[in-house]
């Protein structure tokens, strides 16, 4: 059940009320921007699309039933603003993996040569390092990992192969732990 105040700030945002829109952006400003930097490198571009996103939430406010979260709506929302800019954007960068075939990740996962070894980082590193991933690996990443899509709907919402949305996963990985141990694992040491 929602608290009376949220029902009523969902009210007022309804109503097109700028205070209760105020409000409503500063209670999830900070959740919704760590959500959007997990899709950009950039802070200014994450709170574009932070913008955009709560530009949507407001003009489809009236849509949101009460029924699940409104804090798990406004954040569908937001990844789906995050997801479409990726998508307009994929023409900037190289979704790599296109020519690869589903045998060759198998043989990306066979590679790993430290089987077994246990690390430990923290979650700003792990952030971080994920920040520094091409913006293709990035996405795939965010999507498979935090958003729990299935390779199909990723790579339908980002216009990609299939096989594409697999071998950038792969690489994702293969990446940020190359930069998590080179960068964070030899600075404990």
């Amino acid at each position: 059940m929602y608290d009376p105040d949220l029902n009523q700030l969902i009210d007022g945002c309804v109503e097109g009320d700028r205070k209760a829109q105020e409000h409503v952006y500063r209670m999830f400003y900070g959740k919704m921007l760590a959500v959007c930097m997990r899709y950009t490198r950039d802070v200014n571009q994450a709170q574009d699309l932070l913008q955009d996103g709560f530009i949507k939430v407001f003009s489809r406010i009236d849509k949101f039933n009460r029924t699940g979260s409104f804090e798990g709506w406004v954040r569908r929302i937001v990844v789906n603003t995050a997801i479409d800019h990726v998508r307009r954007s994929k023409n900037d960068w190289l979704l790599l993996g296109e020519d690869q075939s589903v045998e060759d990740f198998a043989e990306m996962e066979d590679e790993e040569d430290d089987q077994g070894a246990e690390f430990h980082f923290e979650p700003g590193q792990v952030m971080e390092a994920m920040q520094k991933l091409s913006p293709a690996y990035q996405a795939v990443f965010n999507m498979y990992v935090f958003e729990n899509m299935q390779h199909n709907e990723i790579a339908e919402k980002l216009g990609i192969s299939v096989g594409t949305s697999k071998s950038n996963l792969a690489k994702a990985r293969k990446n940020l732990k190359k930069i998590l141990l080179t960068e964070y694992q030899n600075a404990d040491e």
